[in-house]
């Protein structure tokens, strides 16, 4: 007794390899274009304004760990000058 799908036409179907471009072992994966539809997400046309400077960041740190009450607020506000401080050497 042969099996059913020796003698169906299922068992003669051959799938077709696509890849990306030339043979780079991306076997089974289906042909994609460059880049991404997604790229300008994020973008805008508006003004964005300025960072401030690091000395003046840290000037906002301290003026923000002397009036703060919260203690969560102050062991950031503490770490981020800390690692300020390192990085500039002066710790």
């Amino acid at each position: 007794m042969k099996p059913e799908f020796a003698t169906t036409n299922l068992s003669k179907i051959k799938p077709k390899l696509r890849t990306q471009g030339r043979v780079s072992g991306n076997f089974g994966k289906n042909k994609v274009s460059a880049g991404s539809s997604l790229k300008s997400l994020g973008e805008t046309k508006g003004n964005v304004g300025n960072l401030p400077k690091q000395e003046e960041y840290l000037r906002r740190l301290n003026v923000a760990f002397e009036e703060t009450t919260d203690s969560k607020l102050k062991r950031f506000i503490y770490e981020q000058i800390r690692d300020i401080r390192i990085q500039n050497g002066t710790w």
